[in-house]
C-alpha cells in the first residue's frame, strides 16, 4: 500500500466513522461571545475558564510587553531568548505554588513531552492513569521506558503495577482535572501509593492551577500533595498561552541540559512573560471570579440533571453531556449552532467508543441568565 493509499484509507474511514476533524475560522473564539460567519455565539466551549484573555490589565500587559521587547523571543533560552520577563515570571510561579525552579514552555503539550521524554530510560516504568491526556501517553509511549496504564483514578489497580519488578525508577503519570470528564484524580492517595513505591509523581494540571484551591493554586494544593513534577499550563485559566515544568533544582537543571524541546525551541516572547505575570496577579487576587465560577457550575448541574444526557460527576468547569453516537452528536451541536450557542462535539478517538459527548465548559464571565437559556435550548433540543 502506498502513502497515498494509505492516507485516503483512513481518512474514508474517519468520515464514515462520522469523526471526521475540521477546523472552522472564527473571527472571535474566546471569552464569553464566539464569532463564526459573522453571527454571535453564547461560547460554550472555551476553556479560558476566569475570562482573563479578555481582562483589560491582561491586555495592556501584553501591549505594553511589545512595546518593550518586540513581538518575538529572537532565539533559544540556551541562546538569547532568556530573558528579564522570563526570569520573573519563573520566580513569580515558584513564590506562588512552593516549588525551588519553573522552566517556562511554548505548550502544554512541549513540557509533557520534555519532562517525560528527559527522565524515561529504558529500565524504568511509566505507570499512567489511562484517561490522562494525549501529550502524557505519546511521551511514555515513545520513550524506552516500559508504559502500563493503571484504570481510570483506581488506586488498588496503581498500587498493584508498583509492586512490579522493576530496574529504574518509577515514574506516575496523572492530570490534576481530567480535560473530557472534568472529574479529579483522588491525588493525595496516588502519591500516598507512589511514596510507598519509592516512585516519583508527575502531575499535569492544565485544567485545574487558576481555579482550584487557595489563590487558584491548582489540584496539588487543594489536595495537600507536592509531586516531584508539575505541569501547569496557560491556555486554560490564565487565558494566553504556554506552560511551565515546577521542579527541585536537580531536575530543573537536568531538564537545561537534556530536555530537547527546551533546548532547541525558540522561547516564547518576553511580552507573552509579561502578560502571564499580570494574568497571575489576577489569579491571586481573584477569589471572585473563582466563586462566580463555582456558582455557574452548580447552576448548569442543578438543571442538566433533568437532560436525557448522561452527566457525568464532574464539579469543576468542564461538565460533559454524553449523547453516544458520533452521528447524533453532531446533529445536536449543529442545532445548538443555530441557536447560538456555540458547544463542540467530542468524539472518538480523543473519547472512548459510545461515549461522544457535548464538552460544555463554564467560566466566571458567563451569567447566570447565559446558563438558564443555554439549559432551556438543550431541553428543546434533547426532547424533540
Amino acid at each position: 500500500m502506498t502513502w497515498q493509499q494509505r492516507i485516503e484509507q483512513q481518512l474514508a474511514q474517519r468520515r464514515a466513522d462520522d469523526s471526521f476533524r475540521t477546523r472552522q475560522v472564527h473571527e472571535r473564539g474566546s471569552g464569553r461571545f464566539l464569532v463564526s460567519s459573522g453571527r454571535r455565539h453564547l461560547n460554550f466551549s472555551s476553556n479560558d475558564y476566569l475570562g482573563l484573555s479578555q481582562h483589560p490589565d491582561v491586555i495592556r500587559a501584553w501591549q505594553k510587553g511589545a512595546e518593550e521587547y518586540g513581538v518575538g523571543s529572537g532565539g533559544s533560552g540556551h541562546v538569547t531568548g532568556y530573558g528579564e520577563a522570563h526570569k520573573q515570571l519563573e520566580d513569580e510561579l515558584c513564590d506562588w505554588l512552593g516549588y525551588p525552579r519553573a522552566l517556562l514552555f511554548i505548550s502544554g503539550f512541549a513540557a509533557n513531552q520534555a519532562a517525560i521524554a528527559a527522565l524515561a530510560q529504558k529500565q524504568d516504568r511509566i505507570i499512567a492513569d489511562r484517561l490522562s491526556h494525549a501529550s502524557l501517553l505519546e511521551a511514555a509511549m515513545l520513550s524506552p521506558a516500559q508504559l502500563r496504564r493503571f484504570a481510570h483514578n483506581d488506586v488498588q489497580a496503581l498500587d498493584g503495577l508498583l509492586a512490579g519488578d522493576c530496574e529504574g525508577g518509577q515514574l506516575v503519570v496523572t492530570e490534576g482535572v481530567f480535560s473530557m470528564d472534568g472529574d479529579q484524580a483522588p491525588l493525595g492517595d496516588i502519591a500516598a501509593a507512589t511514596r510507598r513505591a519509592g516512585g516519583w509523581l508527575l502531575v499535569d494540571d492544565a485544567h485545574g492551577i487558576g481555579v482550584l484551591g487557595e489563590e487558584g493554586r491548582g489540584s496539588c494544593y487543594q489536595q495537600q500533595v507536592q509531586p516531584e513534577i508539575l505541569i501547569v499550563t496557560f491556555g486554560k485559566a490564565f487565558g494566553v498561552s504556554g506552560a511551565a515544568v515546577l521542579c527541585s533544582a536537580d531536575v530543573a537543571d537536568y531538564l537545561l541540559q537534556f530536555a530537547r524541546h527546551l533546548i532547541y525551541s525558540t522561547a516564547m516572547p518576553p511580552a507573552q512573560a509579561c502578560t502571564l505575570s499580570a494574568a497571575l496577579r489576577v489569579i491571586r487576587s481573584g477569589e471572585e471570579r473563582r466563586e462566580r465560577l463555582r456558582r455557574n457550575i452548580a447552576d448548569f448541574r442543578l438543571g442538566a440533571a433533568r437532560l436525557p444526557l448522561g452527566l457525568r460527576d464532574s464539579q469543576t468547569a468542564i461538565q460533559p453531556l454524553i449523547v453516544g453516537e458520533n452521528a447524533r452528536t453532531l446533529e445536536l451541536a449543529a442545532r445548538m449552532r443555530e441557536r447560538g450557542f456555540w458547544l463542540t462535539a467530542i468524539r472518538p478517538p480523543t473519547v472512548p467508543a459510545g461515549s461522544a459527548r457535548l464538552r460544555v465548559t463554564l467560566t466566571a464571565d458567563h451569567t447566570r441568565d447565559d446558563i438558564a437559556a443555554l439549559l432551556e435550548a438543550l431541553y428543546d433540543e434533547t426532547g424533540k
